[in-house]
């Protein structure tokens, strides 16, 4: 048993990784894709799809649970990875209704994947190997960012505009990627029986029909997920939650920048010539590469510790904010909103490749900080109503990703970095708040 729930974490973290490889690799480049298309009827925008993402995203996290409830976490996985790859086969034949269409359906596939995803690591896990296949999980998936992304240096170094030719084979390359996550899925085994699977080897016959056992399955799904909004409700009107909003909106935002904004900006610099193309995929590397550094140091060596939790967050917000000032300096300020062209604008410094690069690192280490600790402090608190919590995470910070795709192609850079360093300086201060909060509230218990 013990062997077969490894495999299936294994299988499970295989197939993210492909997947993840493919749409990573996407959100990365997809806004150069688009401004380079030799199409004058296409008019979409890489940051308007990607804004509809995780928009839909948010709001599908409410019923995704009913979903996988009704027709298991296996074939929810399998029916998300056909959508994610409809996404990544647009663009190698771009139409603007396809686009955004496939964006509205990876939207609602993306809350299905992870709520199903969450529900089969927890089916193969016991308290004792929770940790260890979360850690296998997240390490298979933190690679996605390196290896899509190292072929799109390659191949687009030394390149100044990319071809039709080009794109349609990296994007061919990166559908078959995700059609072999995708099936991977059905590579997934089941490691226990269900109720009414046991009940059948009991009396040697069905109990219940096939169609009786749905509608029962969707009926208590039904009742569980008006429970959970239920709790949610409730959980938005604490101090704690209204508090901690802050810091997962700010969270939302750097999300955004990171994973499409600031490679979009390097791609677009005009002093980084001929290589600027192949930094994009380097920028999501070595980001990638802060990612990793960040969980595994701050998710496993200081979980579990309230000063090392305010320690982390002032840290990331640190860490962000030299990375800010930096970009500031080096990026010039047009380099979101140009569209045909490199950028015009000067930055103050002359562009250097090795800070852009140190950039991408500290934005990958930074966002680690704050959602290690965000993970931290919401499992302590909310240690009995952790999946309501989470929910409402993943929904504002959703919420937040979204606005900051659909006005990213609008503001000059400058103007982002002051509403990132805003609303990261508030949320940082809130999460301060918190943490006092619980402190004194655990020295109240230890007196009485």
């Amino acid at each position: 048993m013990a062997d077969l729930r490894i495999y299936n974490v294994v299988i499970l973290g295989l197939g993210f990784l492909f997947i993840f490889t493919a749409f990573t690799t996407c959100g990365n480049i997809e806004q150069t894709i688009v401004k380079g298309l030799d199409n004058d009827t296409f008019t979409g925008s890489g940051y308007h799809s990607l804004g509809i993402i995780y928009g839909i995203f948010s709001f599908s996290n409410l019923l995704a649970p009913t979903v996988v409830a009704i027709i298991g976490p296996q074939f929810t996985m399998f029916f998300s990875g056909i959508l994610y790859s409809g996404y990544v086969a647009v663009f190698i034949t771009p139409s603007t209704w396809s686009f955004y269409f496939t964006s509205v359906l990876i939207g609602i596939g993306a809350a299905m994947l992870w709520t199903a995803q969450g529900h089969f690591l927890v089916e193969n896990s016991d308290a004792s190997t929770i940790n260890r296949n979360t850690g296998m999980f997240w390490a298979l998936l933190q690679c996605s960012m390196l290896f899509g992304n190292l072929y799109i240096y390659f191949d687009w170094n030394g390149r100044t505009e990319i071809s039709d030719r080009s794109r349609k084979t990296i994007f061919i390359g990166l559908l078959v990627t995700s059609v072999l996550g995708t099936l991977s899925f059905l590579a997934l085994r089941k490691t226990l029986p269900t109720e009414e699977e046991m009940l059948n080897e009991e009396e040697g016959q069905p109990l219940l029909s096939s169609r009786m056992m749905y509608k029962q399955r969707a009926n208590s799904a039904v009742q569980d997920a008006k429970s959970e909004f239920r709790t949610i409700r409730q959980l938005l009107k604490t101090k704690t939650i209204l508090l901690l909003s802050c810091c997962m909106a700010y969270s939302g935002l750097e999300l955004s920048f990171y994973s499409g904004v600031y490679g979009t900006c390097i791609g677009a610099t005009t002093e980084f010539g001929a290589a600027a193309k192949g930094l994009i995929g380097i920028s999501g590397i070595v980001v990638g590469i802060g990612e990793i550094v960040g969980g595994g140091v701050f998710g496993l060596v200081c979980k579990n510790n309230r000063f090392r939790r305010t320690s982390v967050v002032f840290l990331g917000m640190v860490v962000h904010f030299v990375a800010f000032y930096l970009i500031y300096l080096n990026i010039p300020d047009d380099a979101p909103v140009v569209l045909k062209t490199s950028t015009l604008n000067k930055p103050y410094l002359t562009p250097s490749i090795s800070i852009a690069l140190l950039c991408s690192f500290l934005l990958g280490l930074g966002d680690s900080c704050f959602n290690t600790q965000l993970y931290s402090i919401l499992g302590r608190v909310y240690a009995e109503q952790s999946a309501p919590a989470f929910a409402i995470f993943k929904f504002i910070q959703s919420i937040f990703a979204a606005v900051a795709f659909f006005y990213s192609g609008y503001l000059l850079l400058t103007w982002q970095l002051l509403i990132m360093v805003i609303l990261g300086f508030t949320g940082t201060l809130c999460f301060f708040m918190v943490e006092r909060i619980q402190n004194f509230s655990v020295d109240l218990q230890q007196e009485y």
